[in-house]
C-alpha cells in the first residue's frame, strides 16, 4: 500500500463529529426538514452554490426524539476523543439536557445511521437512556461526510488537524479553492491557509497526527512547515514524533527543535606584535570587539596607544 493510501486509511479514523463539550443553550426553534440536496462530486462550476445548499440544509433541520436502539453507528466515522475528554461530556450530560441534537440520515428499513453525534448517543446508552433528541437529514449520501463536517466545523473541541483533513477532503472530492473554502466555512482566508500547512508536513508526520490530532495546532504546523521547506524535514519528523510520544514536550519546544543549528564561530588566533624576540602586544577580535593587550614596558605606555589608535581609525575613515 502507497504512503498516501495508508495516510488516507488511518486518517479515516479522523471523523468531523461535534461530540466536544456539550452546554446549555437557548432551544432552538424546530423548523421546516430540508429538501434533497445533490452531490458535490463532478460539479466544480456549482460548487459553492451546493455548499450553500448544505449549509442552509443544516440551519433548517428539525429536531425530535430519536430511539436509540435504532441509531446505527458507521466504522470510523466516531471522532476520537480522550478518555479526559469522554469523561468530561459523560458528566456534561449527565447534569444537563443535550443542547445540541445528534445528526442522523434515515436508512431504507427504517432505521438511522448517524451522522454527527457518536459519542453523545453512546453517553447516553451508557446512562441508560432510551431516546435522544436528533435531527433526520434528508441527503444525499454523497453529502453525508460534508454534513457531518460543515455541521461542527466551528467546534471548539475540534482538532486543527482536523478541520484540515476535512478541508483537504472537500478540496479533493471538488476541486473547491481556498477563497471559497473560507468562504463556504464563515472563516477567514487567512486562517484556512494556516490550516492547509499541514499538507506541507511529511507523510509520515500526517499519519502520526492522524491518531493524535489535538497535540499540534495550526500556528505551530504553519512554523513546521516552514522548517520542512527550509531543508529540516528530519527535524520536523523527530519533534513530531516526540511530541506525540512525550505529554510533557509542549508544542512551542516542538517547533523550536526545527530551528537551523547554529553556525559555529570561527576562532581567530591573537595577533601577536612583536620586537625582535620580545611580545609587545596582543590583538584579538571577538564579536565586533577589538582588544589590544600590551605587555612589559609597552603597557605602561598603553594610553598613547590608544590615542594612536584612536588617530589612525580616524585617518581610515577619513580615506573612504
Amino acid at each position: 500500500m502507497s504512503t498516501a493510501a495508508k495516510q488516507k486509511a488511518k486518517a479515516a479514523g479522523i471523523r468531523l463529529d461535534d461530540d466536544g463539550l456539550d452546554t446549555p443553550s437557548e432551544p432552538v426553534a424546530p423548523r421546516t426538514a430540508p429538501g434533497q440536496l445533490i452531490g458535490l462530486q463532478g460539479r466544480v462550476h456549482s460548487q459553492q452554490a451546493e455548499i450553500d445548499k448544505l449549509k442552509r440544509a443544516l440551519e433548517q433541520r428539525a429536531p425530535g426524539k430519536l430511539p436509540l436502539d435504532k441509531l446505527h453507528e458507521i466504522p470510523g466515522r466516531r471522532r476520537r476523543l480522550t478518555p479526559s475528554e469522554y469523561a468530561e461530556l459523560k458528566a456534561n450530560l449527565t447534569a444537563y439536557p443535550l443542547a445540541q441534537p445528534i445528526t442522523v440520515r434515515e436508512r431504507h428499513d427504517g432505521e438511522y445511521d448517524i451522522v454527527a453525534g457518536h459519542n453523545r448517543a453512546s453517553v447516553y446508552r451508557e446512562l441508560g437512556r432510551t431516546e435522544i433528541d436528533g435531527i433526520v437529514l434528508d441527503i444525499d449520501a454523497s453529502m453525508v461526510e460534508y454534513a457531518a463536517f460543515f455541521s461542527n466545523l466551528l467546534s471548539p473541541t475540534l482538532s486543527d488537524f482536523e478541520k484540515f483533513w476535512g478541508f483537504k477532503s472537500l478540496q479533493d472530492s471538488t476541486g473547491i479553492t481556498k477563497e471559497d473554502l473560507a468562504k463556504a466555512a464563515g472563516i477567514s482566508d487567512s486562517h484556512v491557509g494556516r490550516i492547509m500547512k499541514f499538507d506541507l508536513l511529511p507523510n509520515e508526520c500526517k499519519e502520526l497526527l492522524a491518531t493524535r490530532p489535538e497535540r499540534l495546532g495550526s500556528n505551530a504546523a504553519e512554523q513546521m512547515a516552514k522548517a520542512v521547506a527550509e531543508g529540516r524535514e528530519d527535524k520536523v519528523k523527530a519533534a513530531i514524533e516526540r511530541l506525540l510520544a512525550d505529554d510533557a514536550y509542549t508544542q512551542a519546544q516542538a517547533v523550536a527543535a526545527t530551528k537551523p543549528d547554529r553556525a559555529p564561530r570561527e576562532k581567530h588566533e591573537p595577533l601577536i606584535v612583536k620586537r625582535g624576540a620580545k611580545k609587545v602586544c596582543q590583538i584579538s577580535a571577538r564579536n565586533g570587539v577589538v582588544g589590544v593587550s600590551f605587555s612589559g614596558k609597552a603597557a605602561d605606555e598603553a594610553e598613547q596607544w590608544a590615542e594612536r589608535i584612536h588617530a589612525f581609525i580616524e585617518s581610515e575613515l577619513e580615506k573612504q
